[in-house]
């Protein structure tokens, strides 16, 4: 099977997991009448999709394709047969299913270093009371106004689309559009549309604060997600012809990296001293923001990240009691019991229950690769290859290897 027959055919079993599970396909920006052709197919079977996988992958392995094609395709085929063994009624064991679906390994975090963040925070929050009142205290602080919401996402992104234009390039035309939304799971939402256009929304319930807004800005746009579709679809897609990115499918090695440069995203537009850089713009809007104090305790709750994969590792690895994860996510993230339990509903939903792992090793594993990078390249060289080049984290991994 040639390399285009191989890639349509990619494309095609991805399309098909959408029909089983709605959302599996985060985005399509490919040739409609696939779509159509799997839209006028009977119900697909999963453990045939499996089967379809495993088969394709076979066909990857002796395929005439560039190395990093192959490694991507191949990636890709082998999560999609953990899926559909999943979907067929497979007991797939949880580490197992992370492995297969996003060549990571979730590893828990360590107590020790969480006291140690805990006494960083205590020494750097003013005020009395307990540390989680504290920190609740000085997030009441920078509240972005419901009215303002808009304005100040807006101006943000304007300022990041200003250095992301400088420092990585965009395709000319490309567009976001913001809606300011309620009644969703999540913060911020992304939805590729193709053309270099994105769809951005951004949940008012959340209680959006000055602190956080440009790292959600940056997460979803620039130079996170929309900057990621738009340079792959210039590039991979129509420089290269590479079908097979035209569609992004949940619960595979692509997530680990687009999450992973996503967070990473205020880190490689902006870098240090993000914070002032951030009080500058909400000034200018009549928005409170200590841009210094929010930078050094960011730097510092970051450290915090592992405890969310720990919750995943006691429900699904370990079969804790929904009680007991909850109550370590609000001892260690110091969140309200609230905010506490929506996470454990994320981390229960079929489709969802994995993904938070893409956050924490995406960016402990990208984090790394960028500050370890070679003495001749700069830290936007480096970036942009996230941006650009089908990785995978095996071949993240790989480099870094290299480097020891």
């Amino acid at each position: 099977m040639d390399s285009e027959a191989l890639a349509a055919e990619y494309v095609l079993l991805g399309l098909r997991f959408d029909r089983l599970v709605r959302g599996f396909v985060d985005s399509y920006t490919g040739d409609p009448a696939l779509r159509r052709q799997v839209a006028a197919e009977p119900p697909p079977d999963p453990a045939r999709l499996a089967a379809d996988a495993h088969r394709l992958r076979a066909d990857v392995a002796t395929a005439e394709l560039a190395e990093p094609r192959r490694q991507f395709l191949a990636a890709q085929l082998t999560a999609l047969e953990c899926s559909g063994r999943k979907m067929a009624g497979e007991r797939v064991p949880f580490v197992d299913e992370v492995e297969a679906c996003f060549q990571v390994t979730p590893t828990p975090g360590d107590p020790d270093e969480y006291r140690r963040v805990h006494r960083e925070l205590a020494a750097l929050l003013p005020g009395r009371g307990s540390l989680a009142e504290r920190l609740r205290d000085l997030r009441r602080l920078d509240q972005v106004p419901a009215e303002r919401l808009e304005v100040a996402v807006r101006a943000v992104s304007s300022a990041l689309r200003d250095r992301v234009r400088a420092r990585f390039e965009l395709p000319m035309g490309e567009t976001v559009e913001y809606r300011i939304v309620s009644d969703q799971p999540w913060s911020g939402f992304n939805h590729y549309l193709g053309g270099f256009r994105s769809k951005v929304a951004v949940n008012a319930d959340v209680g959006h604060r000055a602190s956080t807004l440009p790292q959600l800005v940056a997460h979803e746009a620039y130079p996170g997600h929309h900057t990621e579709h738009c340079r792959k679809e210039a590039g991979l897609v129509q420089r290269d012809q590479q079908v097979e990115h035209t569609v992004f499918l949940i619960n595979t090695p692509q997530c680990v990296l687009a999450e992973g440069l996503a967070d990473l995203g205020l880190h490689a537009a902006v870098g240090p001293g993000w914070g002032p850089w951030a009080a500058e713009i909400f000034a200018d809007l009549g928005i409170r923001l200590d841009g210094e104090l929010a930078e050094r305790v960011d730097a510092v709750l970051l450290r915090l990240l592992p405890v969310r994969q720990d919750a995943l590792l006691m429900l699904h690895r370990d079969g804790a009691d929904e009680a007991d994860v909850i109550a370590h996510l609000q001892r260690w993230l110091l969140m309200p019991e609230r905010r506490a339990r929506h996470l454990v509903r994320f981390m229960r939903d079929p489709l969802w229950r994995a993904y938070t792992t893409t956050y924490v090793e995406g960016h402990r594993l990208l984090r790394r690769w960028l500050d370890e990078r070679p003495a001749s390249t700069s830290s936007a060289d480096r970036y942009r290859r996230l941006l650009d080049e089908p990785l995978v984290p095996a071949a993240v991994r790989a480099e870094l290897a290299t480097r020891v």
